[in-house]
């Protein structure tokens, strides 16, 4: 594929914007390649400037579950921008979804609306630190939580040493309360909170990760955390930015059947428009400003245009059987790939949950993120290559996990068996 038009586009907007992008994986710098500048999309599809078209497992980053350019969100989009775009001030939508997201999701009585993923695990790590009266927040290893100061953070020498600043321009005093342990290891969790017991203000996880590629949970893991938190006055946060109304309707929770005491989602409930949001317990957050002493705010926070956008799209997944289709279908592309592995004795496992999967170059399921770097990173990078220079589009990295959309047909997994068959034919 020529990517001439895109190539020079590239160049261009690299003299102006940071390494060509607004986002860093977008660069393609993991991959040693260059991306394609996008200008259209439909259903599975996004088109490049060149006029070349991919189908798309990437989908904004999971946000378009319904796929790309939806006639009925974009119906909606038309019709609500009508009457404004922003208003700084309340609209009907933002109770409507606020009122659909409560009635779904059980752990949650109240919820506050904000602009991005980040935006509402920095609000609800906050909002835990200012209800515990407690510093100390732990996260894990391969999780990723936005780009907020206390979240930039890597493991420390040990398994109960605090983290230190992952980016620079994060100070030691923005990460000192933060300790980032070893994902899925009990005995690590155990000990931190045994000697740190009375200081912990809250565990913030994704309960199946997708910036480590797709890593799910142990469910005993999980129902340590939730034990531990429980005896210790800690709060339970559950990043479900990516795994909420994706990998289940009532999110990654629902599938390990625990409840969090907050809940950050972003993504799909927007409907492909930026959006984020956290929620919980009444009386956690009852303590937000204007009602409580914890302050947070946003000028575009609750936008119409995203709040019905979003409001359509989780009406059209609540419908009977959108699920199971979803999930039927991607847990197909992954037993399919991990035949066609098999046939060829070939390393590489696929792994699915609802609307989301993870694609390994090694012969066994990962668990954390240590298992991820140990796989085969260079053959994923000859995958990407090979898929993407034959019209497919997968994260342009091997820690990304990948999303299926109702869009996506038949045809496109058929084509991309053909492809992995022909890799491979390469590969040995």
């Amino acid at each position: 594929m020529k990517r001439t038009k895109s190539n020079t586009i590239f160049e261009k907007t690299k003299k102006m914007i940071p390494g060509g992008v607004n986002s860093p994986v977008r660069s393609f710098t993991a991959v040693s390649s260059t991306p394609f500048i996008v200008k259209k999309s439909k259903g599975s599809l996004i088109t490049d400037v060149d006029n070349n078209s991919y189908i798309d497992f990437i989908g904004s980053w999971g946000a378009m579950i319904l796929g790309h350019s939806d006639n009925r969100i974009l119906k909606k989009l038309n019709k609500v921008s009508k009457n404004g775009l922003t208003y700084g001030a309340p609209n009907v939508a933002e109770t409507e979804i606020a009122e659909f997201i409560i009635n779904n999701i059980p752990s949650i009585d109240k919820i506050r609306m904000v602009n991005s993923g980040t935006e509402a695990t920095m609000s609800a790590a906050r909002l835990a630190r200012g209800y515990t009266k407690k510093d100390i927040i732990i996260k894990f290893n391969g999780c990723y939580h936005g780009h907020g100061d206390a979240f930039l953070v890597e493991a420390g020498s040990g398994a109960t040493t605090f983290g230190k600043p992952s980016s620079s321009g994060v100070t030691k005093g923005s990460s000192k309360d933060t300790i980032s342990l070893p994902y899925n290891d009990k005995e690590a969790i155990k000990k931190i909170f045994s000697k740190y017991k009375n200081k912990i203000a809250c565990v913030i996880i994704e309960p199946i990760a997708g910036n480590m590629n797709f890593v799910r949970s142990d469910k005993s893991f999980l129902s340590l955390i939730r034990k531990l938190c429980t005896q210790n006055n800690t709060l339970l946060i559950f990043d479900e930015v990516m795994t909420g109304f994706r990998v289940n309707f009532k999110g990654a929770q629902a599938c390990y059947k625990i409840k969090p005491d907050l809940t950050t989602f972003g993504k799909v409930i927007g409907g492909g428009l930026p959006v984020g949001a956290f929620g919980g317990k009444s009386k956690i957050m009852d303590m937000l400003a204007p009602d409580g002493p914890i302050y947070q705010a946003g000028t575009l926070s609750g936008n119409p245009l995203a709040m019905n956008c979003g409001l359509e799209t989780l009406k059209i997944i609540s419908k009977k059987n959108f699920f199971k289709k979803l999930s039927t279908k991607t847990k197909s592309f992954a037993d399919n790939l991990n035949k066609i592995a098999t046939d060829y004795k070939y390393d590489f496992h696929a792994d699915s949950e609802g609307g989301m999967f993870g694609l390994y170059f090694t012969n066994k399921k990962p668990k954390n993120i240590e298992d991820i770097k140990k796989s085969n990173l260079d053959e994923f990078n000859r995958f990407f290559t090979h898929m993407i220079n034959n019209g497919v589009f997968f994260a342009p990295s091997a820690y990304e996990a990948g999303f299926m959309s109702e869009s996506h047909t038949n045809k496109d997994l058929e084509k991309i068996y053909r492809l992995f068959k022909s890799f491979i034919k390469l590969a040995i």
